[in-house]
């Protein structure tokens, strides 16, 4: 036959009557998106028709080859010519038409065939005889460009083989596609997966593969790595022995990177790019598969053994975008940014792309085996990923009502444990006593009060210890307790508040007040224990000047005014001096006995023991202690009159309030008198402090006197001093200030409660009543009950996260938890907790050693994270503190400050074929970053800047 003649290849045709039914019924066929269909010349095709209806096989009309000529622009590029018509210039045939048609008749030498898409375009479905002719190249060389043909059916996976292939890039080398219009504008296609068409890829414009460096970053990102500036091209250190740049209070996200980070399963799942195939880009419940890409980046930097540490700054950015709560830079907890992370990567790395609905049934009475499988099966019909097959475990949950005693029992999916601590009844203070006595040095106590006590309960440890009678009528001295903060009376509390508003690292100073003359301890005793007393020939006179600015700024009484004050009153001079040398003793009298009050965090003590006991009811010590400016000394005064109050604005009133209050208005008379006269005398002398009233910040409110001018504690409960600084210096000793008194309770030793990891597993197992927020629907009762609940482990995954719940939230307290949790670094042994017995030898055994530990160092408000972590390939431990790595001993590892417990399975666990590295002089500080961080200077030292 001719067919035959001409190539080898052809095979024997079918009669020509069968030739055309075959071709002519599959011709007949739907258009389906997807399906490919082909060009055929269509003058040959005619004439294969013409061929086949003569019925003669030896006929003249025989086609030959099949020849598309015509159709090409070029015999060179075979690219279609423009503008051809369908039926005119050519006919489309679907691709089993066309294989036949090949097999009987075969194609020309060397001409390509001319296969095309059918494609659904939103209005109509087609075939595609035009295709999307895009440029390919790659990113580190943008101008050696190729051209290529894709159907807007093909997914971007078949440009992505196309580059590899053209280019030589191996299959295993990770790479990822940009697709850029113009010379700025580029965009990534993510999803492999996706079509041309719904990519909006469009002729003309150009697609670029980026390859990943050797080092994990992507050559367009340029990422902020920190190096060392000496060697940071040639660094090579060990795999994941990384630190993470601390951005700004984010050391809680560092720390659980870390521990995920040496998690092996579902690093290695990254390193080995197993994570690209499963990507999910159409779930609703993810995040377009963006933050488990922006993972694989932070990993694949921190296992390239490239980099001392690295910026997870875009890493941050996603979390910020997906999670609200975690934007900007405020402190947040790292089991919470955790949970958010593990359940994002499940969503975006979910292979379930469809969720079906499943209807949860109850056990009924049923064998706990088989409902717990039921539920296991219908958990992984929605949920199937990495996560699930690393972290997922099973709970039993049981609910019984308390009114008709039904059972429920339902098995429930898990990825963590949060299991709670033993909480102590009572709860350690540190306070500063400051007795009446002017001479005694401020006394630190360590007191044992009720955790859920109130501020009366602290002045009844107080009491106890100190042996000062309890605030209790008709006790004439209380006790006044206060936060002192910057040398500020932060918060003065009240008695009945609760000492949960009291943070263990708080300064609390405890004053003994006196009601009959609280003016005196308020303001002169207090200064009294620090100030050097005056000697007649030091006194300094003031410049008239500056007498007058003085005047001017404390509302003083001018010159005539005092002069002409002391006339008024009445008395002669004789008579004024004799009342004012009386009343001058008094007073003193007065101030000797007064409680001295705080102006700084830890209160100092009194001149050495050598001083004269008498100096105190001197004149001279008086004016000292009282700013010897008269002037200031009317202010002081009115201030004295009204300070029966505390700075707060709390008052006490006593039955016998009226009894005790008539020695302190004789020494307001007196203090009343005695301006006058001395600013008349001494108005040249210069003042040591003033004296005036101010807002609970410090500043000076104008307005707030009273209409002749002074002021009271009831509208202005807080007095400011303003030393002179020369004076100050002179005779202010703030070395003495600083000091006080350990009393012997702060030598016991403070006792840590210890207990077993095992201990708090129990208590998460125990039985307990749901709370009034929280009940439940009781079926048979219809109605909502706080029913009794149970959990139970039933199955336990590969890797088990232990949540240790060190923060306390009552509606008494709020605190951190302190408590030493004793937790095994090898032989977890799980088996006395499960439900789940084993049944056969092929079950996994319930031995666990740990692998990470997440830590946290503060209270409640702020605090600093920091990680331990088990290397997976030379099984080393380190200590991640944000940029700084250095290595770990075993005994440094349990510590009060664990939070978050990573323990590995041991069946899985893969015993390093690599030795750990020796620590030597020569190798670079730590991979450790020189860069300082803005949190502590230590595991576990105070919080200097970092508030996480």
């Amino acid at each position: 036959m001719a067919a035959n003649s001409s190539t080898g290849s052809a095979t024997e045709p079918p009669g020509l009557e069968t030739q055309w039914r075959e071709i002519d019924n599959l011709n007949q066929q739907q258009l389906r998106s997807g399906d490919s269909w082909y060009l055929l010349d269509k003058r040959w095709y005619d004439q294969w028709k013409e061929y086949v209806h003569t019925g003669d096989q030896n006929s003249s009309s025989y086609p030959g080859k099949i020849d598309n000529t015509e159709l090409y622009e070029d015999l060179d590029s075979y690219h279609l010519k423009e503008r051809l018509t369908e039926n005119e210039d050519f006919v489309l045939v679907p691709a089993e038409a066309w294989h036949k048609l090949l097999s009987w008749y075969d194609m020309m030498d060397d001409q390509p065939p001319l296969e095309r898409k059918v494609v659904d375009l939103p209005s109509t479905v087609k075939v595609e005889v035009y295709p999307v002719e895009v440029y390919l190249c790659l990113s580190s060389n943008l101008e050696s460009t190729v051209s290529a043909r894709f159907s807007r059916a093909d997914k971007i996976h078949a440009i992505h083989q196309k580059i590899r292939q053209h280019f030589n890039v191996s299959e295993t080398a990770e790479s990822r596609l940009w697709m850029r219009s113009t010379d700025t504008s580029s965009e990534r296609l993510r999803n492999l997966n996706m079509t041309v068409l719904d990519t909006c890829l469009s002729s003309g414009m150009t697609v670029i593969m980026e390859i990943r460096n050797a080092d994990g970053t992507w050559p367009t990102s340029r990422p902020q790595i920190m190096r060392n500036s000496a060697d940071e091209d040639s660094y090579q250190g060990p795999p994941g022995v990384c630190g993470l740049t601390n951005l700004g209070n984010t050391c809680f996200m560092n720390s659980a990177l870390q521990c995920l980070s040496n998690t092996p399963p579902l690093t290695e799942y990254f390193l080995k790019n197993s994570y690209l195939e499963e990507l999910n880009f159409t779930n609703p419940l993810g995040m377009k598969g963006e933050i488990a890409e922006a993972y694989a980046d932070v990993i694949k930097q921190m296992w390239s053994g490239r980099h001392y540490s690295v910026v997870p700054r875009v890493f941050k950015t996603k979390v910020g975008h997906f999670a609200s709560q975690f934007l900007g830079y405020q402190q947040h907890d790292s089991q919470e940014l955790l949970s958010f992370l593990l359940d994002g990567l499940h969503e975006d790395l979910n292979r379930v792309k469809k969720k079906e609905y499943i209807e949860l049934r109850d056990a009924d009475g049923r064998p706990d085996q088989e409902v717990a499988e039921e539920a296991w099966h219908n958990h992984l019909r929605r949920n199937d990923s990495v996560i699930v097959d690393t972290f997922h475990g099973l709970f039993k949950s049981t609910l019984v009502c308390p009114e008709c005693n039904k059972v429920s029992v339902t098995f429930d999916p898990f990825c963590y444990l949060s299991v709670p601590l033993p909480v102590s009844k009572e709860r350690v203070m540190e306070v500063f006593y400051v007795s009446l006595d002017p001479t005694a040095k401020p006394t630190q106590y360590r007191l044992i009060v009720p955790k859920a006590g109130r501020v009366i309960d602290l002045c009844a440890a107080l009491s106890q210890a100190t042996g000062i009678p309890p605030n209790q009528n008709p006790n004439p001295f209380k006790m006044a307790v206060a936060d002192v903060f910057n040398h500020r009376f932060y918060r003065i509390y009240q008695t009945d508040e609760f000492l949960s508003c009291i943070l263990d690292r708080d300064d609390i100073f405890v004053w003994i007040k006196q009601k009959l003359c609280l003016s005196c301890v308020m303001i002169v005793s207090l200064h009294r224990r620090y100030v050097r007393p005056l000697d007649p020939s030091e006194e300094v006179e003031e410049e008239e000047d500056e007498e007058e600015l003085y005047k001017a700024q404390t509302n003083g009484v001018s010159d005539d005014e005092g002069e002409e004050d002391s006339e008024e009153a009445g008395p002669s001079k004789k008579e004024e001096e004799t009342q004012e040398s009386s009343q001058t003793e008094e007073q003193n009298n007065c101030q000797s006995e007064a409680s001295p009050s705080s102006e700084g965090e830890e209160r100092a003590e009194e001149e050495e023991s050598s001083s004269e006991p008498d100096r105190g009811s001197s004149t001279e010590e008086g004016q000292s202690a009282c700013g010897s400016t008269d002037t200031n000394s009317q202010d002081a005064t009115d201030v004295d009159q009204s300070a029966g109050a505390e700075p707060s604005g709390k008052e006490e009133e006593d039955e016998d309030e009226d009894e005790e209050e008539e020695e302190p208005a004789s020494c307001a008379q007196a203090n009343k008198r005695l301006p006058g006269r001395r600013h008349y005398t001494e108005r040249r002398k210069k003042a040591l402090f003033t004296m005036q009233a101010v807002n609970s910040n410090g500043t000076t409110e104008r307005g707030m006197g009273e209409a002749d001018g002074s002021f009271s504690f009831s509208s202005q409960p807080y007095i400011a001093i303003d030393w002179d600084p020369d004076m100050k210096k002179k005779y202010y000793n703030e070395n003495e200030a600083e000091k006080y008194i350990k009393h012997q309770s702060m030598d016991v030793p403070h006792q840590q409660t210890t207990v077993q990891l095992q201990e708090c597993i129990e208590l998460f197992t125990t039985v307990e009543t749901l709370e009034e927020e929280n009940p439940w629907y009781c079926p048979t009762c219809k109605k909502h009950q706080l029913a009794t609940k149970i959990l139970d482990l039933w199955s336990l995954p590969e890797v088990l996260i232990i949540h240790l719940k060190r923060f306390s939230y009552t509606k008494y307290s709020r605190e951190k938890l302190d408590t030493i949790v004793e937790f095994p670094l090898r032989d977890l042994d799980f088996s006395g907790f499960l439900l789940k017995k084993t049944v056969n030898s092929t079950e996994p055994p319930c031995r666990y050693d740990l692998i990470a530990v997440s830590n946290h160092y503060g209270g409640l408000r702020d605090g600093h994270y920091t990680s331990y972590a088990r290397n997976k390939d030379n099984g080393q431990w380190y200590y991640f503190d944000d940029s700084k790595v250095t290595y770990a001993r075993e005994e440094q590892i349990v510590t009060s400050a664990a939070y978050l417990l990573f323990y590995q399975r041991q069946d899985k666990i893969r015993h390093p074929t690599i030795p750990p590295p020796i620590p030597s002089s020569t190798q670079p500080e730590n991979h450790i970053s020189s860069q300082t961080r803005d949190g502590m200077d230590g595991a576990a030292s105070c919080v200097s800047m970092e508030t996480d």
